[in-house]
């Protein structure tokens, strides 16, 4: 048969276009002219219309078995959230006035549709955090300058820094969120941690939604203590155990690595391989000194390769790491 366009169409073919999306069957062509298209294949418009019912029904109870599925799921998870408020006012070793503000400090945005997620308080957690460390580093360093001063206050507040606060605490076990691939993050980043006991200075990945739940738990504290610096601090200070000082804080492998091959006169090279194979390389004085991979994020595959090449450089000058 020759369609009106003088292509050749098989019927079988013909009869599965009827059903495509980019068709309008029902709108856009008189009934009698389908009727006498479907007719001379064997077919009715009747067929048609009792096909395309079926069609519909089938997905319509697809439908609904997934919509009570996922509320059988939202339900279960809001019967094993609530409860465990209390627990996490243990650990926290404070009682909220308004306990809304801490459901809220433990919401992911991927929890549920329109939910009211940590994102405003966490805002809030991350400047109180900042100033309560300012502060308290201030008094405690008078002789220190400015650039040691942030240096400090950085590896205290950082993302891997508070992502350890969360696992420590276990506050990471109340956080509600249905985002399977954070939580495999979470279970890497536990697995990893015995390996660095303080700080790994970049070398694992830290998710980042467990140093929003820290940041949004402080956030939470600061306005239902009335936004009382002190109140807030007492529960940080617990919570940040240890604090990173002077005496064990490390410099960066970027950083020092870089300071050594300048100081011995060593010429160092980046070579950048994350989009093609998620690694990075280090040269130095042309020969392959390090490498590093993370297909997760390009920092840490970058901290990596100049770990590694920073362990090899010293070595062979016989420096004390």
């Amino acid at each position: 048969m020759q369609t009106n366009t003088g292509c050749s169409m098989a019927p079988s073919s013909w009869m599965r276009s009827l059903f495509s999306p980019s068709k309008n069957w029902f709108s856009a062509q008189p009934i009698k002219a389908l009727s006498t298209r479907l007719r001379d294949h064997g077919f009715s418009l009747g067929d048609l219309l009792r096909a395309r019912r079926v069609k519909e029904q089938a997905t319509n109870v697809l439908f609904n078995k997934i919509s009570l599925l996922l509320q059988k799921e939202e339900n279960n998870l809001r019967t094993e959230a609530l409860p465990r408020l209390q627990e996490v006012e243990g650990i926290l070793g404070y009682t909220f006035k308004n306990s809304d503000l801490l459901e809220e400090a433990f919401t992911h945005a991927s929890y549920q549709e329109k939910c009211l997620s940590y994102e405003r308080l966490e805002y809030v957690g991350d400047s109180v955090l900042n100033i309560l460390i300012t502060k308290e580093q201030y008094f405690l360093y008078p002789n220190f300058p400015p650039g040691a001063l942030s240096s400090l206050r950085s590896a205290n507040v950082d993302t891997e820094k508070l992502a350890r606060v969360a696992v420590k605490n276990k506050l990471h076990k109340y956080l509600r969120l249905r985002q399977p691939v954070l939580r495999k993050q979470i279970g890497d980043f536990v697995a990893a941690l015995p390996k660095y006991p303080l700080h790994s200075n970049g070398l694992i990945d830290a998710p980042k939604v467990l140093a929003d739940v820290v940041e949004s738990t402080i956030g939470a504290i600061f306005i239902d203590s009335n936004s009382s610096l002190e109140t807030t601090w007492e529960v940080a200070k617990g919570l940040l155990q240890p604090i990173i000082t002077p005496e064990v804080l490390q410099t960066h492998p970027v950083k020092k690595l870089y300071e050594t091959c300048q100081k011995h006169g060593l010429k160092l090279q980046l070579v950048d391989l994350w989009s093609k194979e998620g690694a990075y390389e280090v040269i130095v004085d042309k020969n392959l000194k390090g490498r590093g991979k993370c297909r997760a994020k390009k920092e840490v595959a970058l901290n990596r390769a100049a770990n590694n090449a920073y362990i090899k450089v010293v070595t062979k000058l016989g420096l004390k790491q």
